[in-house]
């Protein structure tokens, strides 16, 4: 089976609407990806039917909770989640922002391969980048700890109505306790990953102060 045969019933089994544009895109996405992971070691995922599951849909079921039209990934490593989410998302902005080099050229790469047009790649560490707009929403699924991500992150959301949007597998108690005073846990919503061993969540944070 193709690898667009098999996105196409992963997809089927969600409530996403996804294009034939944004499926070659996706596809074309992964392809890229194992190509380029074979001498750059962008992910330990090294067959592309798994990368479908645990990158691409594990990234793209985050799209419908997406609020505004700014969006920041930071620690996106080779793009996720943020060039699929790009994909779903052509009306929005989205800045991927990483500190190494190789995965920023391989983002960059990526974008022009795949003519996506909506993706500002950045190539920093996130306590020292200083947006000229701050976001909608600051995305991570890299950072160890939520506190590190908002720690580190707590300059890049809009001052009144941007979140932080932490994607994890379990979402630990004492994680939540360990956060600073200045930030709560709004949401969590559980995400349907089909074909993914484990819990998925979305942990939906703002800046109280």
């Amino acid at each position: 089976m193709s690898l667009h045969q098999q996105l196409e019933l992963l997809v089927a089994k969600t409530e996403l609407t996804v294009s034939p544009k944004q499926i070659d895109q996706l596809v074309g996405y992964v392809e890229l990806l194992n190509k380029w992971n074979k001498a750059y070691n962008l992910t330990s995922v090294r067959n592309p039917s798994d990368m479908l599951i645990k990158h691409i849909m594990d990234s793209i079921v985050v799209s419908p909770h997406l609020e505004g039209q700014r969006f920041i990934d930071v620690g996106t490593g080779p793009g996720l989640p943020g060039v699929p989410l790009a994909i779903m998302n052509p009306d929005c902005e989205f800045f991927l922002l990483d500190s190494l080099g190789k995965r920023i050229r391989f983002i960059k790469q990526v974008l022009h391969e795949l003519k996506v047009e909506n993706v500002t790649p950045v190539l920093s560490r996130v306590e020292e980048f200083q947006p000229e707009q701050k976001f909608d929403a600051v995305l991570s699924r890299a950072f160890a700890s939520m506190t590190d991500m908002v720690n580190w992150c707590r300059h890049l959301p809009k001052d009144d109505s941007g979140v932080f949007m932490a994607l994890k597998g379990q979402v630990a108690q004492e994680e939540v306790a360990q956060l600073p005073d200045w930030c709560s846990v709004i949401s969590v919503k559980p995400l349907i990953v089909p074909e993914l061993d484990g819990e998925r969540h979305l942990v939906i944070l703002q800046d109280q102060d």
